[in-house]
């Protein structure tokens, strides 16, 4: 009997928090609340547009990329942000810009994912490739370095090739899909490397202020799973494979730690965004000065930029000039360096192909 009035109940289900007229369809991860769709999708979309006019990310008539990746958070992203700036007329101008690392199997069918994205949407997409920028693709790089350092080369290449196709649409501000989980994840990896510098900005809704175009993060505060469940509710077309250089990522262990946490108190995500933007740097710290690469004119705080350091070593067959910290590296690339300061005989392709 007792089992019988449980299935009845069940499948009665609950009415949703928010309305109390329809039935409840999910629990929020964030709140645990019982809600339905329609209401979701209000909640969700209206807490994005109140960190957007909260933070003031935008002015009318900017010009705004989007970091497209053809993932779920890009994608929900692009989508979100077209909705909001219809609805609330914030007047921006929106584009859709990838980055094609040359990842046989995974960049490729994604990028045909965010060119089905640009039909959808309606919004106009730029693509730059590691292979024009930088003369060499991830697959490339991976057959010469192996697995174990590949995320450092990538990581480096793909900001300054956000920046340089950025840079080609002429637009004021990037936005990428980065939602609370990726913020949390890079606290915790800071504080596990020790890099006061990036723990000091890496919370920052809006960062890059002082370089060659600001980057904002409007999913700073979501969660990833409710992107995920919006993205199914909505039937919105993503690509949702893993790259496969990344399996052993240093990031993927602090991501499992996060969900872990996530799991026994829902709220330490935001939690943990908190305490990263209450960290204060001691004002004995010595915190590196923002300068110009000597060789490609790109935002550093060395003579020559991380991604000129890679590709220097990658050309010259030495691909672990940028990662190992030895000395002898150093001194051979300070020797380097003063020969060729001020020249272009460089045989490899130049970082920097534009003028920032």
């Amino acid at each position: 009997m007792e089992v019988a009035e449980s299935k009845s109940k069940k499948a009665g289900g609950r009415l949703c928090s928010t309305c109390n007229q329809r039935k409840a369809a999910l629990k929020r991860p964030k709140t645990l609340e019982q809600i339905c769709r329609e209401c979701f999708y209000e909640v969700f979309e209206e807490e994005i547009h109140q960190v957007i006019v909260g933070n003031q990310l935008f002015k009318p008539g900017e010009r705004i990329a989007i970091g497209a990746s053809g993932g779920k958070d890009s994608t929900v992203l692009a989508f979100v942000l077209s909705e909001l700036n219809r609805r609330h007329n914030y007047g921006l101008d929106l584009f859709l810009l990838s980055i094609d690392e040359g990842i046989s199997g995974y960049r490729d069918d994604s990028l045909e994912t965010v060119k089905r994205n640009e039909i959808q949407y309606g919004l106009p997409l730029k693509i730059v490739s590691y292979k024009d920028l930088y003369g060499w693709t991830m697959d490339e790089i991976v057959k010469v370095i192996g697995l174990k350092n590949n995320c450092t080369f990538c990581g480096v290449f793909r900001r300054q090739a956000l920046d340089r196709g950025a840079s080609l649409l002429k637009v004021d501000k990037i936005v990428t899909g980065h939602n609370a989980d990726d913020i949390a994840e890079t606290v915790l990896l800071n504080i596990l490397r020790g890099d006061i510098a990036r723990l000091s900005r890496c919370t920052l809704i809006t960062t890059g202020e002082d370089g060659p175009i600001p980057r904002c993060k409007p999913f700073k505060y979501t969660y990833e799973k409710e992107i995920v469940m919006y993205a199914y509710f909505k039937r919105l077309d993503y690509f949702s494979t893993e790259c496969i250089y990344s399996p052993n990522a240093y990031r993927g262990f602090a991501r499992e730690f996060i969900k872990d946490l996530e799991r026994l108190r829902p709220r330490a995500i935001l939690d943990i965004i908190k305490s990263g933007e209450n960290f204060r740097i001691s004002t004995s710290t010595k915190m590196p000065e923002q300068g110009t690469c000597e060789r490609c004119g790109y935002i550093s705080s060395q003579k020559w930029c991380k991604a000129c350091v890679l590709l220097e070593g990658l050309n010259r067959g030495l691909p672990k000039m940028g990662i190992v910290r030895s000395r002898g590296q150093n001194n051979e690339r300070t020797k380097d360096m003063k020969q060729n300061k001020g020249t272009k005989n460089i045989e490899s392709k130049q970082c920097g192909t534009l003028d920032f």
